[in-house]
């Protein structure tokens, strides 16, 4: 399977997969709004490290990277349901990634409408021209938001989780049950990833790491919720890349041994699964901090605040299904990843 389209790759997660899969020979098409949920000129500077440049977009609807002969971009809204059918004849993909989506968990609760289009209507139109064009495996981000209020950890996917927090978390529990419609009415296998806590270069302005980076630098105080008394299993974006690369040959093929009886949420009879990737190494929020003063050489000055709406206090993966598939589970830890972003983020600002 060597011809991949891959959604969102001016975006965080789509970059680095996209580049990882570029670097092991696929053929990969990436798409991209570019919308301006976040700086637009981020996403722009990712694009153009694979040689796609904002001149080359606003000349030409598909353009041809300068750095690599196997990758094209093609700046289009998945809600295009025109464009994305034509986009699918006429380039026979194989597999299929997707990782556009209108992000962030807060965001969502103050602007609820934004998750609709692309989060919905735009994964529909996903699967609708996968199903049509045969395509060999359908891989698809999720979130470990879906797991809401569970707190029996670590957090596993043969675990029900129907009681997610904000409306994000809602949409991508729909697409959970959206691909395990198709994929039982249509035979189209799918993966869904209930990705933990992602960080690392390139990162979003709005994530965690960035914004306590942004603070200290200027010498304002970071924000801390619940008073700081967070845990979360951070897990470093290139761990997402490798563990993705490596499902992308892995299709499902139906559990014979499911039973209605007793669902297990993460399989089904048909070609269908739900998989974790986080670190499976919960730390402290203050831990992640105290990293990043080590990477900056800063002392963070803290506001210490209330636990805020759609929050949880803790998460932590269980990772054995992915192990077990992929012969593969996230090896980069807090002290390391962090260094990585602080790394770039010196060079990508010029400090």
């Amino acid at each position: 399977m060597k011809k991949i389209l891959v959604t969102g790759t001016a975006g965080f997660i789509g970059f680095h997969v996209a580049k990882k899969l570029l670097s092991l020979g696929y053929e990969v098409t990436g798409i991209d709004s570019i919308n301006d949920y976040y700086d637009t000129g981020l996403k722009f500077a990712r694009l153009r490290d694979c040689g796609i440049t904002q001149e080359m977009i606003q000349h030409s609807k598909i353009v041809q990277s300068e750095v690599y002969p196997n990758y094209k971009f093609v700046q289009v809204q998945l809600e295009d349901k025109k464009f994305i059918d034509k986009l699918f004849s006429e380039n026979q993909f194989e597999v299929v990634i997707n990782l556009a989506a209108q992000a962030g968990v807060r965001y969502s609760i103050e602007n609820p409408y934004a998750y609709l289009n692309s989060n919905l209507l735009g994964f529909l139109n996903l699967l609708e021209a996968s199903r049509h064009h045969n395509i060999r495996h359908l891989i698809y981000a999720s979130t470990s938001s879906v797991y809401g209020l569970n707190e029996k950890f670590p957090l596993t996917e043969n675990e029900a989780a129907n009681h997610p927090m904000t409306l994000y978390a809602a949409t991508k529990k729909s697409n959970e049950m959206m691909a395990h419609c198709y994929s039982h009415l249509f035979n189209l296998p799918s993966t869904g990833l209930r990705f933990f806590t992602v960080y690392g270069p390139w990162g979003r302005p709005d994530m965690a790491l960035f914004l306590f980076t942004d603070a200290i630098i200027k010498g304002e105080p970071i924000k801390l919720f619940n008073n700081g008394n967070m845990i979360r299993d951070f897990t470093f974006v290139g761990d997402i890349a490798e563990s993705i690369a490596r499902l992308v040959p892995l299709p499902p093929q139906g559990d014979a041994n499911w039973s209605g009886l007793q669902p297990n949420p993460a399989t089904s009879s048909a070609p269908y699964r739900i998989l974790n990737i986080g670190n499976n190494k919960p730390v402290p929020l203050i831990e992640y901090v105290e990293a990043l003063e080590k990477a900056l050489g800063i002392k963070a000055k803290r506001e210490l605040l209330p636990m805020q709406l759609g929050d949880v206090p803790a998460t932590q993966a269980d990772c054995s299904l992915l192990e077990n598939l992929t012969g593969y589970r996230p090896l980069v830890d807090v002290e390391e990843g962090v260094a990585e972003f602080v790394k770039w983020y010196r060079q990508y600002y010029t400090l």
